[in-house]
C-alpha cells in the first residue's frame, strides 16, 4: 500500500534538495564576480587592527543581494583568520522588524543565553560592545531587508551601532553591511548618511541570459543526478527567467522540472528533463513572476502612490476591488498622511496610471442583477503587502519634497 513512496529519497533526478533551495550559499557566487570585487575594495580596512568598513546593497528582487552579502561574509572570515578575530551576524529584518528584536538578535549570536528582558537599547548594545571588548573580536553585522526595520523603529540603531566606539578606548568594532530592494538612502537621517558615505553604495542589477545560465548549470551540477539534465534544457529555464532577470525563477523552474521528471520515472522511462517538464512548470506558475516589478512605484508621484497604497491595504486581503471601495480607502489614507484628497476625476486618472503601468489590472463586469456595470481592479503580478510596505517607506520623504 505504501509503494508509491519508494520514489521519496530515490534520487532518480534529485540527489540533494539542498541546492535547490532559494536560501542557499554556493561554495562559489556566479554571475557576479565584479560585484564581488566592488564589494571586497569597501572593505579593505577591515584587514588592520581598529578598521572597520560599511556599505548598502540595494536591488531588485531575486538579483542575488543576500547571497552577495553571505558569501562575502563567509570568505572574508576565512581570508582573515589568523590575521583578525571576525564575527559575522546575519539579521534578516523581516522577521526581527524593530530595533530591539534586531538588537537582541546580535547579541544572542554572541551569548544565546543572556538575558534581554527589561533592557533597553542601549543597554542591550552595551552588552553587545562588552562582549566584543572581551572577545577581542571585530564584529560584521548584515541587516537584510532593513527597510521592514526602518519602516518599524525607524534608524536609529543604525546610528547607535555607527557611534559604538565614541568615548571608548579603542575603534573599529563594528562593519556594517545594510541590504534592501529599496532605495534605503532615500529614507535615512542626513547623520546617518554622512557615516555610511555615498559612494559606499552597491547597487545590484538584475541578472543577464548568461547569468541565469550560469546558476542554472551550478545548481542543476549540485542537485540533480548526471544525465538527468543537458546543457540546452539550462538554456531554456534561463530564457524562461530573462524577462525577470531573477535568480530565484531560475531555481523555482529548475526545482519544479526536476520534481515532474522525478514523478513520472518508472522503469521504461529515461531520467531525463524535458522540454515539456519545462513548459508545462512556466505555463502553471504564470509569465509574470510575482516580486519582479516591484520598484516599478518608485517613480511614481506621490498622490498616485497614495492611492496605490489606498489600493494595497484592501488587496492583500481580498482578491479585487471596486472603484468605490479605493475612494473610500484613498481618504483615510490622505488623512493619514495628512494630504487634501483629490477629486473622483483626478482619483479615476491614477487608477489608470495605475493600470497603464501593469501594476494594477481592471476589469470590467456587470453588476448582480444585470443592471449596471463595475470595474473591479486587481493586483494578480504583484503582491500587495510587499508593495504597501515599500510605500510605506517612501512616501513621508516623497511628501516633504513637494
Amino acid at each position: 500500500m505504501t509503494g508509491y513512496l519508494d520514489r521519496i529519497g530515490a534520487g532518480l533526478v534529485i540527489t540533494d534538495p539542498e541546492p535547490l533551495d532559494y536560501d542557499h550559499v554556493p561554495d562559489e557566487l556566479v554571475g557576479r564576480e565584479s560585484l564581488q570585487r566592488a564589494l571586497a575594495s569597501k572593505f579593505s580596512a577591515v584587514a588592520s587592527p581598529g578598521g572597520a568598513a560599511r556599505a548598502i546593497i540595494t536591488g531588485p528582487v531575486g538579483s542575488g543581494k543576500t547571497v552577495l552579502a553571505k558569501t562575502f561574509c563567509r570568505d572574508l572570515q576565512r581570508h582573515l583568520s589568523g590575521k583578525r578575530s571576525l564575527k559575522t551576524v546575519h539579521v534578516n529584518c523581516r522577521n526581527a522588524s524593530t530595533s530591539m528584536r534586531v538588537a537582541q538578535r546580535i547579541l544572542h549570536q554572541f551569548d544565546p543565553g543572556h538575558p534581554d528582558r527589561g533592557l533597553s537599547l542601549g543597554e542591550l548594545l552595551l552588552s553587545v560592545r562588552k562582549m566584543i571588548r572581551r572577545n577581542g573580536t571585530h564584529l560584521v553585522v548584515v541587516l537584510d531587508e532593513v527597510d521592514h526595520m526602518l519602516r518599524r523603529s525607524g534608524d536609529e540603531l543604525l546610528y547607535q551601532l555607527l557611534r559604538i566606539d565614541e568615548d571608548q578606548e579603542g575603534s573599529g568594532s563594528v562593519s556594517l553591511i545594510l541590504v534592501s530592494q529599496e532605495q534605503v538612502l532615500d529614507v535615512l537621517e542626513t547623520a546617518v548618511i554622512s557615516k555610511f558615505g555615498q559612494s559606499n553604495h552597491l547597487r545590484v542589477p538584475r541578472y543577464d541570459l548568461e547569468g541565469l545560465e550560469a546558476i542554472a548549470r551550478q545548481r542543476a551540477m549540485a542537485a540533480l543526478s548526471p544525465g538527468s539534465w543537458t546543457d540546452e534544457m539550462l538554456s531554456l529555464i534561463a530564457k524562461k527567467a530573462e524577462p525577470s532577470g531573477d535568480a530565484r525563477r531560475v531555481i523555482e523552474v529548475l526545482n519544479n522540472a526536476a520534481e515532474r521528471c522525478e514523478a513520472r520515472q518508472d522503469e521504461h522511462t529515461v531520467p531525463e528533463i524535458s522540454v515539456q517538464d519545462i513548459n508545462e512548470v512556466v505555463a502553471s506558475s504564470g509569465s509574470v513572476y510575482v516580486g519582479d516589478r516591484l520598484e516599478v512605484v518608485d517613480d511614481l508621484n506621490a498622490q498616485v502612490m497614495l492611492a496605490l497604497l489606498a489600493m494595497c491595504r484592501r488587496l492583500r486581503n481580498q482578491e479585487r476591488m471596486t472603484m468605490g471601495d479605493v475612494e473610500g480607502l484613498y481618504q483615510v489614507v490622505c488623512e493619514e498622511y495628512e494630504q487634501k484628497p483629490k477629486s473622483h476625476t483626478t482619483l479615476w486618472k491614477y487608477v489608470k496610471t495605475l493600470v497603464q503601468e501593469g501594476i494594477v489590472d481592471s476589469h470590467v463586469a456587470t453588476v448582480e442583477g444585470g443592471r449596471g456595470r463595475t470595474t473591479h481592479l486587481s493586483m494578480p503580478n504583484l503582491l500587495p503587502s510587499d508593495i504597501a510596505g515599500r510605500l510605506e517607506l517612501l512616501l513621508p520623504k516623497r511628501l516633504q519634497r513637494r
